[in-house]
């Protein structure tokens, strides 16, 4: 997925900030995971500030929020948050800053709902369905047992559901201060998650639609065990790639840069070959996506990576499924196998 894109922008430390352009800033958050950050990003709105993405809801988070607080908030109130997705990382600390500050949040309503229902789910049916769906795509029981385990981890990561004061919708506009966003839907890594895009200083906020470093994580979850969430997120990069070849991406993750038409053409090129990979094993025999994982993932796979990374397995499977190239049959243990059709 190489490819040459220019970083315009040296990035804060973790827990820190710095100041990108007039009524910028760049905030970087703590992550306990092995992606040890998440960006966020403060925008000067007259006498106010908007928060595009808040932490996820753990206490190095909230330590660093309170530094920043302290430092960067302190000049102006925060009086608007706007959630590019329904993932911790980005909603976690959304309905902390409402009940702290007052502020209004922004979501588009399948982000939100699928937030209200994941952290109303108790560990018992989180893990149920979890186990449900992995089973039925071949994963042993020792492994999904693991899984399972964990129960709704989800729900800790939340400080608590948000109350939503404004649904995004795509091409909807947002003005901020004196710069006008348009809202960009972007589909497959999550259902409808909201990028924003001022035209005027040629600036994307692409949350995790777009990253310089790393492919988005593209699953089929448990909620829509048949789903096809690749399509969307191909269909995705091609209404992205119409934005200006030199637009400062501001991602989620890793550093802001330009590049735009040349990532999206790594990361189709990266699906391209995972779907080439899957297509000739399953031409040779019938394969489960539990089968498929060392056909993709060349590492050794702990409890939090085999989750997403059985998610992944599934949807490319699926999409070589939707378009017809790979039938799905059930074999005699109740496993569904894919081979050409």
């Amino acid at each position: 997925m190489k490819c040459r894109l220019e970083y315009p922008l040296q990035a804060p430390p973790i827990g820190g900030w710095r100041a990108v352009a007039d009524g910028v800033c760049w905030l970087r958050l703590p992550l306990p995971f092995a992606l040890d950050h998440v960006n966020a990003w403060l925008l000067k709105d007259h006498q106010a500030w908007t928060l595009v993405d808040a932490g996820v809801a753990l206490p190095p988070s909230r330590a660093a929020w309170e530094l920043l607080i302290t430092n960067v908030l302190s000049d102006r109130p925060l009086h608007r948050i706007v959630i590019t997705h329904f993932h911790p990382d980005h909603y976690g600390l959304a309905s902390w800053f409402q009940q702290r500050f007052g502020a209004k949040v922004c979501i588009t309503r399948p982000e939100q709902d699928a937030a209200a229902s994941l952290y109303a789910c108790s560990d018992e049916q989180a893990g149920k369905r979890i186990d449900e769906l992995f089973a039925d795509h071949g994963l042993e029981a020792e492994r999904r047992a693991r899984l399972v385990a964990r129960g709704n981890f989800y729900r800790p990561l939340l400080a608590g559901v948000a109350s939503v004061d404004e649904y995004l919708t795509d091409g909807s506009e947002l003005q901020i201060g004196d710069r006008r966003w348009k809202v960009i839907i972007g589909r497959g890594h999550s259902p409808e998650q909201a990028c924003l895009y001022c035209e005027d200083e040629d600036w994307l906020i692409s949350g995790d639609q777009i990253l310089p470093g790393i492919s988005s994580n593209i699953s089929v979850r448990p909620e829509q065990p048949d789903g096809d969430p690749l399509a969307g997120y191909l269909d995705s990069l091609a209404r992205l790639r119409r934005l200006p070849a030199d637009v400062l991406v501001l991602p989620s993750h890793g550093n802001a840069f330009r590049g735009l038409h040349e990532r999206i053409a790594a990361l189709e090129r990266h699906h391209k070959a995972r779907l080439d990979r899957l297509r000739s094993a399953c031409s040779e025999t019938p394969l489960s996506a539990a089968e498929t994982l060392p056909i993709l993932f060349r590492r050794q796979l702990d409890s939090y990576a085999l989750f997403f990374a059985m998610g992944e397995a599934i949807a490319h499977l699926h999409r070589l499924w939707h378009t017809g190239e790979l039938s799905r049959s059930r074999d005699t243990q109740g496993v569904y196998r894919f081979a050409p059709a």
